[in-house]
């Protein structure tokens, strides 16, 4: 495998361009090709064996592309197929879980939110996290059904999505809370909503450096960081929107391709 192959990423949509773009941020000579599968988004009101199907698909059509890692940009996704992928193809794999630890180290209150799919709160990674980590502090769940696909259609700033939010804030906020940990890779386009709905002391979290950080520390051991010093290609992939995936990069301003690809 190739140092100058690219970094492969997919996630259920568009969501896990959030993480695309702290990976970017760190590795900025690093090419990439990203697969956002809206068309089966989200992933998260799925099957453990339909979400375990999606992601092999995903793996091998990033595989023939060549890419030399695949990070996993998608929560319910990490917590229901990392572990068979490992297992199963040679490359290395990034996962993606809830930031739980930070916010259980930092929490003053003892509460913390956690915002996430139901297939990450019902996932057993998902439960073996808060037992190991936060144990001795309160979390207070929430599923944000209907969330992901407002975001897929581009609604971030909408109405009723900010009802939505609303209503599964509530019980946190009742709580006292002063973390909330976003569980789910598109939550993060919500941010600046969530600021206006949110105490001013509650901190939000999620897992995007973290990602990135474990993403270079990987490609470092295993003697895959790229040698070019020139500006990285990327390509990216929707079987959905070519629209609404290129509304979510406009920020992106190194040389990109946005693509549709039946897959």
């Amino acid at each position: 495998m190739s140092n100058n192959n690219p970094i492969g990423v997919f996630d259920s949509g568009i969501g896990g361009t959030s993480i695309w773009k702290e990976i970017h941020k760190m590795l900025p000579y690093e090419g990439t090709i990203y697969l956002a599968d809206s068309k089966n988004a989200p992933y998260g009101e799925k099957g453990k064996d339909q979400i375990l199907q999606l992601c092999i698909k995903n793996t091998e059509l990033l595989l023939k592309k060549g890419c030399k890692i695949i990070v996993v940009a998608c929560n319910t996704a990490t917590t229901n197929a990392i572990d068979y992928l490992r297992n199963n193809y040679a490359v290395p794999f990034i996962g993606i879980e809830p930031a739980i630890k930070p916010a259980a180290l930092g929490s003053q209150s003892k509460k913390i939110g956690i915002l996430a799919t139901k297939g990450t709160l019902s996932s057993e990674l998902f439960y073996k996290t808060s037992m190991q980590h936060a144990h001795t502090i309160s979390i207070i769940e929430r599923e944000g059904k209907g969330l992901v696909p407002l975001i897929e259609a581009g609604k971030v700033h909408a109405e009723e999505t900010k009802a939505l939010l609303k209503q599964y804030l509530h019980p946190m906020i009742a709580e006292n809370i002063d973390y909330l940990v976003l569980g789910c890779t598109h939550y993060p386009y919500l941010i600046p909503l969530l600021k206006t709905l949110l105490p001013l002391q509650v901190k939000i979290i999620d897992s995007g450096e973290a990602v990135a950080r474990q993403t270079k520390a990987i490609l470092d051991r295993n003697d895959l960081l790229s040698t070019s010093k020139t500006s990285s290609k990327h390509i990216f992939y929707t079987n959905s929107e070519v629209a609404i995936l290129t509304h979510f990069l406009n920020d992106v301003k190194e040389q990109k391709e946005i693509k549709y690809l039946a897959f």
